[in-house]
């Protein structure tokens, strides 16, 4: 199988152009490859096909095997491949997610894209659609709502940007004990689908600091719908104004949320590693 193996603020996965190759069974496909031992090391597997609902189609796996709604580090590298491989010569590009459909603008110099902007939609507060149990059935939303884990009371705001999210605010990113409290989150009883949950200190007005746990794949350097739904979170909170630097371990996302069209745009790099070949012979038979 020929792949590509390409990242977004070290958010990393092997993309596949399925206009030329065939995986016939993608969840065991993502789990080998993305073995960063045995395999070619990656958050997860990413398929691009076609679509005849949008310009092309993103079929996103996590590291272990789980399927994804959305990634929005993910959708940018999909957007670079499709231009910088020569599937399409527009720098608008709309591309089909179970996560519903996204917009997005290219900056490309001398044939290579540079930066992408993506349309990342509207955020869906609604527990029901995101989904997350309520603690009270008339709940409408889950904005500072308290939850218990681990007997420690933390405060959380859900959203949804085409996955579900958990924003808890912190103090201090660099302190956490991510690995001890991120399954803990991801795996709690309120989630039915899970949960991404994000870790997130305010520096200032315009500035955030934040680590993620991603659903399936554990803490990665960078989310891309993470940082939208912690911005959101942010400026839901009064902590922010609407323009918001997220700086992850992997970099920084330029995140807005544009309230009277109630849409979130995402600004940031994405990077080609490496074009290469792995045998898969028996795990898609």
């Amino acid at each position: 199988m020929k792949f590509t193996k390409m990242q977004g603020l070290g958010n990393d996965y092997v993309y596949v152009n399925c206009f030329k190759e065939t995986v016939s069974n993608p969840t065991e496909t993502a789990r080998f490859v993305s073995d960063r031992h045995f395999g070619v090391g990656a958050d997860g597997l990413i398929m691009i096909n076609p679509s005849e609902k949008a310009d092309f189609e993103m079929e996103m796996y996590n590291a272990d095997g789980s399927r994804g709604e959305m990634c929005g580090n993910g959708i940018r590298c999909v957007a670079k491949y499709v231009y910088d491989y020569g599937l399409t010569d527009k720098t608008r590009i709309s591309i089909e997610t179970l996560g519903g459909i996204k917009y997005l603008d290219l900056t490309a110099e001398g044939g290579k894209t540079k930066l992408v902007r993506v349309n990342m939609g509207k955020p869906e507060l609604s527990p029901q659609l995101i989904p997350v149990i309520p603690e009270k059935p008339e709940d409408k939303e889950l904005i500072n709502a308290p939850i218990s884990v681990e007997g420690k009371e933390y405060r959380m705001t859900c959203v949804s940007m085409g996955n579900p999210h958990a924003v808890i605010f912190v103090d201090d990113t660099d302190a956490l004990k991510l690995e001890k409290t991120g399954p803990e989150f991801e795996n709690h009883g309120r989630f039915p689908n899970r949960v991404n949950t994000e870790f997130v200190e305010v520096l200032d007005r315009h500035t955030v600091k934040m680590r993620v746990w991603e659903r399936g794949s554990g803490e990665t350097l960078a989310c891309g719908t993470g940082a939208c739904a912690a911005a959101v979170s942010c400026i839901l909170n009064g902590l922010t104004e609407d323009k918001v630097t997220v700086k992850l371990l992997g970099g920084d996302l330029e995140i807005e949320w544009d309230r009277e069209e109630n849409l979130v745009y995402m600004t940031g790099p994405a990077v080609t590693v490496y074009d290469g070949e792995i045998d898969i012979e028996g795990i898609t038979a």
